[in-house]
């Protein structure tokens, strides 16, 4: 029997099985992570790989050296899974791996790692959306929470609001129709000469300064639910370098401040909108938030408060899932299992791939 047949079979007899254990990968930028994931709830491990040391002398991922520290530390992190887990590998009911967005030299690492161990272990292998997996990130920290709900998506690549129908089923409402925030926030940080992460530096010395120290300008956008960034951070890159021709010391803390409200400010205030019109239509919305910008500390208050005077429940992954880990694949995958969604053999990388075509 071929190896697609094999597992379409598999995946139908797992949708009666008590407890549906996966192991996961994740490959897609900087990080290898694996994990395993019970049920598409419960965490049994939880293993990570930063690469921030290799990058953080070039102020940036380059992608040739993210790929070749993939190749090095799949296998070790996998196997790090798998005996945090206390499983071996044909334990586990399936293999589930990132295979879009993102770098493609990274995810094909993935990618390749998780076909092979699957066709050699004899288990169904499940191809996973990253943003996907940001989303699901929700059901790891709230085990209650349920489709229908919103969700804002904030990541380096990614500012969305989208409408979670049910499990795997999306609407797009809103993006950026320029940079993302995370991507604006890696800029800012860099002007202000802030090393590689920026986006968490550039959080951390916005908590000591003025957020209202430097005004920015709000952007216009056709949209309802859109947003921009891209006059935001040149406004932003302009005013430093203006700064430093006159010689003028730079206040850097109240300059992050001032950005980080200005990025913060404009997400929250669509989010709102969009709350408030469901409501006015007799909705009971619930919002969520993912991706590794909904560890920012502002946005995080400025959507409790938002969700707090609407009285909307707000659910927010923990901060350690709100990066890019293995248990969000694995999470993503479950439910993509239990619809008999398995790959093939033939699976590639989709650098591109959209979470809403």
């Amino acid at each position: 029997m071929r190896y697609s047949e094999a597992s379409a079979l598999q995946a139908e007899a797992l949708k009666k099985k008590e407890h549906v254990r996966i192991l996961s990968l994740e490959t897609s930028c900087d990080e290898t992570a694996a994990a395993v994931i019970e049920d598409g709830r419960n965490i049994l491990s939880n293993v990570v790989f930063s690469q921030i040391d290799l990058h953080e002398l070039y102020g940036g991922v380059v992608p040739e050296i993210a790929s070749r520290a993939h190749m090095e530390a799949c296998d070790r992190v996998v196997d790090e899974a798998l005996k945090a887990a206390g499983m071996t590998l044909q334990e586990t009911d399936a293999l589930a791996v990132t295979y879009g967005p993102g770098l493609v030299g990274a995810l094909l690492t993935g990618v390749n790692c998780m076909k092979g161990l699957a066709y050699a272990a004899g288990k169904p292998l499940v191809a996973v959306n990253h943003i996907e997996g940001h989303v699901s990130a929700n059901f790891l920290t709230h085990p209650e929470l349920k489709p229908p709900f919103l969700c804002l998506v904030v990541s380096g690549g990614h500012s969305h609001l989208v409408e979670v129908r049910d499990y795997g089923v999306y609407r797009l409402l809103g993006q950026t129709v320029d940079d993302a925030a995370g991507e604006a926030f890696d800029k800012a940080a860099r002007v202000l000469g802030l090393p590689y992460p920026g986006g968490p530096r550039i959080d951390a010395l916005a908590e000591e300064g003025d957020p209202h120290y430097l005004v920015l300008p709000k952007p216009r956008v056709e949209g309802l639910y859109d947003y921009s960034f891209s006059g935001v951070k040149t406004a932003f890159l302009n005013a430093v370098h203006g700064m430093e021709q006159r010689g003028e010391t730079l206040r850097k803390a109240d300059l992050a401040a001032s950005f980080r409200e200005a990025v913060c400010s404009q997400l929250t205030e669509k989010a709102e909108q969009l709350l408030r019109n469901r409501k006015e239509n007799g909705e009971r919305p619930a919002m969520a938030m993912a991706g590794g910008v909904s560890a920012n500390r502002e946005l995080r208050r400025q959507m409790t408060a938002v969700c707090e005077k609407l009285d909307v429940p707000l659910y927010m992954p923990r901060l350690d899932l709100c990066t890019d880990n293995g248990a969000m694949i694995g999470s993503a995958a479950y439910y993509r299992l239990m619809n008999g969604e398995t790959a093939g053999l033939d699976l590639n990388a989709v650098p591109a791939l959209r979470l809403v075509e």
